[in-house]
């Protein structure tokens, strides 16, 4: 979606439901850019790339439609510092293949089987296990972080686990032991960087618990 109409759209959820956190001001030259923008800055919709993040982009938008008052809203915040780990739409195509036993073949397609199989619920506490508030936490900082436990919005943690740093490998460790780990995807590192929120591509979606 728009970053325009994202922005009207969560300005209104926050108005309809009191939103557990602020949005931030209209933007200024000395604004800090949120993560919501920047999701949304690739246009509206879903496309055929599976390595962007339209499904984050509209599980977004679409946790907030439902809950108007989710801490999601976090993420349009953009004086409030976190670190954000992304999956791409090939992560959660990846994901609703695990838990539907179906490989689907858009990102469109994906995303409604995904809202179907588990509901808005679960994926707000999914979009909330990626999120670390508190800390803007850059790829130099998780490179020195071998072994650290990560608290995220959701309350869960996870695990960062430095392979290498020399090429760099970065695996996070979930909460879900049965299946595969996701990594950082070194061309997607410091997503937003400069400002207080600052996200990383991953390749597979953070398990909160055992899908």
């Amino acid at each position: 979606m728009k970053i325009r109409r994202l922005a009207a759209s969560l300005a209104a959820t926050a108005l309809a439901g009191g939103a557990v956190v602020g949005l931030a001001p209209a933007a200024s030259a000395a604004a800090p850019t949120s993560l919501a923008a920047v999701l949304a800055a690739d246009g509206s919709g879903f496309d055929r790339s599976w390595y962007d993040f339209d499904i984050v982009d509209n599980a977004v938008g679409a946790v907030l439609a439902a809950k108007p008052g989710s801490p999601v809203a976090v993420l349009a915040d953009g004086t409030v510092p976190l670190t954000a780990f992304l999956p791409n739409d090939r992560a959660f195509q990846v994901l609703a293949h695990d838990l539907t036993h179906r490989w689907y073949g858009s990102e469109e397609k994906v995303f409604e089987a995904l809202a179907t199989a588990v509901g808005i619920d679960a994926i707000e506490q999914v979009l909330l296990y990626h999120v670390v508030p508190g800390a803007t936490i850059d790829s130099a900082a998780a490179l020195a972080s071998d072994g650290v436990a990560l608290t995220t919005a959701q309350g869960g943690t996870f695990t960062v686990d430095v392979i290498s740093r020399r090429i760099p490998i970065v695996v996070l460790r979930d909460a879900d032991r049965n299946d595969l780990n996701p990594l950082l995807v070194r061309s997607k590192l410091d997503i937003n960087a400069g400002n207080p929120q600052i996200a990383h591509g991953i390749t597979f979606v953070l398990r909160p618990s055992d899908l």
